[in-house]
């Protein structure tokens, strides 16, 4: 997933404050087990007031309780996200929403596996729905990790993917950000919205084929806006 914008502009995209030590540049290839910003909200007491802050966290879902060499899942599916015993607390109480442009996905062709960028229209920011967790090091700090969550893909063309980030808009990340822990029903009912609202968003959304330079991991440059731009199939 590639994620745009400086501290700055994604601070200020949020309304959010910096938690701790908080310096971005545009990335645009995040890999799973790196770090990448997520935006969350919890109740300061010292100021009586509900904060929203921007910080890193981990892309791979290690909830304290896990195994060292236990899973730690990158997506959590929606359709199970609510009630599935890794994710069900999460989902409860540690929502995020995770900023990125778009999400990369791939197709198996006879030469190889072609990438595509999935990204909105107009190429305004997205906000995907995460899930996440926070487990205290031997330093005292607390590592946060996350989870995005995925549902059905489906674009603006009407083609059907494996799996795509589940967005937000404003309106309902102001919702899915708010601090405390939600009841059961309170949990089927922002499901349900998620569900309604993401369908829309990911009708919105178009695609075209990218460089296969995203596919190797290991060589790519992370920083090079090129890894997004449009590429003519031969």
């Amino acid at each position: 997933m590639p994620v745009p914008g400086n501290a700055q502009g994604l601070l200020h995209s949020y309304a959010a404050h910096p938690a701790r030590d908080f310096d971005w540049e545009p990335v645009f290839s995040v890999a799973p087990r790196t770090t990448a910003p997520v935006v969350r909200e919890h109740y300061d007491k010292d100021a009586g007031e509900v904060q929203r802050t921007l910080e890193f966290a981990r892309w791979g879902y290690k909830p304290a309780w896990a195994k060292e060499k236990g899973p730690r899942p990158i997506n959590a599916r929606f359709e199970t996200v609510h009630t599935n015993g890794m994710f069900r607390a999460g989902f409860a109480s540690s929502r995020a929403v995770v900023p990125m442009s778009g999400y990369f996905e791939w197709v198996e062709m006879d030469n190889g596996k072609q990438p595509y960028y999935v990204h909105a229209t107009d190429e305004r920011l997205l906000h995907a729905a995460g899930l996440t967790t926070a487990e205290q090091n031997g330093d005292g700090d607390w590592d946060v990790s996350f989870t995005i969550i995925t549902r059905e893909a489906r674009d603006a063309a009407g083609d059907v993917h494996d799996r795509m980030p589940a967005f937000l808009d404003e309106e309902l990340m102001s919702e899915w950000l708010a601090p405390g822990k939600l009841e059961k029903d309170e949990r089927e009912n922002l499901h349900g919205m998620l569900g309604d609202l993401s369908e829309k968003i990911a009708g919105s959304l178009v695609t075209h084929p990218v460089d296969r330079a995203v596919n190797n991991v290991r060589t790519l440059d992370r920083k090079d806006p090129s890894l997004i731009a449009p590429l003519v199939l031969g």
